[in-house]
């Protein structure tokens, strides 16, 4: 699979948050044939919920698609590296490959702060960081140079 053409599907998702007022992280979950069967953005603002984050909604979305809680054999694309709260929905989804953007220095749970992905559960991630890392982390940087002008 090429990552840069998942990569910009969730870049296109990230900046439909951005424009929305929401942090900009867009999320999109491949499969084995490269179909994309679930997508989703930031939108906790929207939601009032702290479960509005983009890889929550493009995991449920894929679940639904697949009729499966099991997202095995999908690549899950994502602009900003997940939380812990992600990671974990992540290691309990069985996705087995994470392929994200820029790095996430306060929450970041797979490289950053701490690799959940490297503790002993039961299902291990292999992690790609850094695909279109400066076009990912512009926009994040961009976003909140907004906010404080």
């Amino acid at each position: 699979m090429d990552h840069e053409i998942y990569m910009r599907l969730a870049l296109a998702l990230a900046q439909e948050a951005a424009a929305a007022g929401e942090v900009p992280v867009g999320c999109v979950i491949a499969d084995e044939s490269g179909a994309v069967v679930g997508s989703g953005r930031n939108t906790r603002e929207a939601v009032r919920s702290a479960l509005g984050h983009a890889e929550l909604s493009a995991i449920d979305a894929a679940c639904r698609a697949r009729n499966d809680w099991r997202l095995d054999g999908c690549t899950l694309y994502v602009t900003l590296e997940p939380c812990p709260m992600c990671a974990g929905a992540i290691i309990n989804a069985r996705i087995p490959r994470v392929v994200f953007g820029a790095r996430e220095p306060s929450l970041g749970s797979c490289v950053s702060v701490i690799d959940l992905f490297s503790e002993r559960y039961g299902h291990r991630p292999a992690v790609y960081a850094g695909v279109l890392e400066s076009d990912c982390a512009a926009l994040v940087r961009g976003f909140f140079e907004r906010l404080r002008a």
